[in-house]
């Protein structure tokens, strides 16, 4: 089966709101086979939201709308589909009973404008909504099946999950769609898929996208069969290829992030790590700290941006920032032994390098980053030359530190 996710309300078109509705949507669809085709976010525009509903329910066998269905003017989720399925809006007495109830509970006087949540389209079955006023609808017209839920995420998650799910896995046939995520660092997008596209081209199922993102690709494995294990073992096969063919720059098999992964390293090692930042801004610290448990083996991080910090706190020389700039090997490399010493961690981490926009220079141009990691044997210090906004620049930076430490110490 497919499915389209239609998204109402003009706020999510805004930067301040996320449509996360469709995205939970997805993940429960998917789970029980059915594949979602399409998702269209529509601002409170009657001929906008026509024209989403009427190319939906034409083309698509489930068609699931979040919002819309409150008492205010530009909730209009209700009349347009509505008008689109030629069916009349009708007054519930059963449901405007019940919300009257809901607002005696509270002690707060209910307004004639929510009257309008309980106008229902003829023949639909009302879908009850014990967390809020505005019932959800369930309508079959001609092969579509069609749901109108409530927006919020409280309200809509728990009504599809009691409601919607179990219908929707008795008519999905059996199918079963699982997904897999597999990350990669320190190759391109361009180069992994020459390494990868005479593996995966041999496979129609699984289905193999490829995304790049700041200093990693992900690839996305999607397969479909009868059973959740017969989908599971199509995974496998051609994961355990492609792990094969990109060892050591693969990471993560299960979608885990980097930090994960090397947090678990450092803790079935039983090391510990302290990390001395300039340009990244403790966002090491940050990503290495972001995962539960990392107390047992992050002991302490230092940001450590002007060069009186450096030697204030790290015990980085004056003379050697006077003799090869702040942004050097050298520094960065009395940086990672400093922090493991005044930490007494197993591992000390630094960057030093310059993020942009301004700062650059003929010879240490913007991106320029060194980063270093001391341990008891030896320190050592590599230079990257990175690209990109502030922001990707000092993301790329943090995210082959973490690399650095996983192939070093942790393969």
């Amino acid at each position: 089966m497919n499915a389209e996710i239609i998204a109402i309300g003009s706020e999510l078109l805004t930067p301040d709101r996320i449509d996360t509705n469709s995205l939970w949507l997805t993940e429960k669809l998917n789970a029980i086979g059915i594949e979602v085709r399409l998702k269209t976010i529509v601002g409170d525009d009657d001929l906008r939201l026509e024209e989403a509903v009427r190319d939906a329910v034409r083309r698509s066998e489930v068609v699931i709308s979040t919002g819309g269905l409150g008492p205010t003017e530009d909730d209009i989720t209700r009349k347009v589909f509505a008008r689109v399925l030629g069916r009349p809006l009708v007054l519930d007495d059963a449901i405007l009973d019940d919300i009257r109830r809901k607002f005696a509970r509270i002690g707060a006087p209910m307004t004639s404008n929510n009257e309008r949540q309980a106008l229902v389209l003829r023949d639909a079955e009302v879908l009850s909504n014990p967390r809020g006023t505005a019932p959800g609808l369930l309508i079959q017209h001609d092969r579509a099946l069609i749901v109108l839920l409530p927006g919020p995420p409280r309200e809509m998650q728990p009504m599809f999950s009691e409601l919607i799910l179990p219908r929707l896995e008795k008519l999905s046939h059996g199918i079963r769609i699982c997904k897999r995520v597999m990350k990669t660092t320190g190759l391109g997008e361009s180069a992994l898929d020459q390494k990868i596209a005479p593996i995966y081209g041999q496979y129609s199922n699984p289905a193999t996208t490829i995304l790049a993102k700041p200093g990693e690709v992900e690839i996305h494995l999607t397969a479909k069969s009868d059973t959740t294990e017969a989908a599971v073992a199509l995974l496998d096969e051609l994961a355990e290829k492609i792990e094969d063919e990109l060892f050591p720059s693969i990471y993560s098999h299960r979608g885990e992030s980097l930090e994960e992964v090397v947090g678990l390293g450092l803790t079935v090692k039983g090391y510990t790590i302290a990390t001395a930042e300039s340009c990244t801004g403790g966002l090491i610290a940050k990503r290495i700290t972001d995962v539960p448990g990392s107390s047992e083996y992050f002991l302490e991080g230092l940001v450590t941006y002007s060069n009186g910090a450096k030697t204030r706190l790290l015990g980085v020389p004056q003379e050697l920032i006077a003799e090869h700039g702040a942004v050097s090997a050298e520094v960065a490399e009395a940086m990672a032994t400093g922090v493991k010493a005044v930490s007494g961690a197993t591992i000390g981490v630094s960057t030093t390098g310059i993020a942009g926009p301004g700062g650059g220079t003929e010879q240490k141009p913007v991106g320029l980053v060194f980063i270093a990691i001391a341990d008891d044997v030896q320190v050592e210090a590599k230079p990257y030359t990175l690209f990109g906004s502030r922001q990707e620049i000092r993301e790329r930076a943090s995210q082959i530190a973490l690399d650095l430490i996983s192939r070093r110490f942790l393969l």
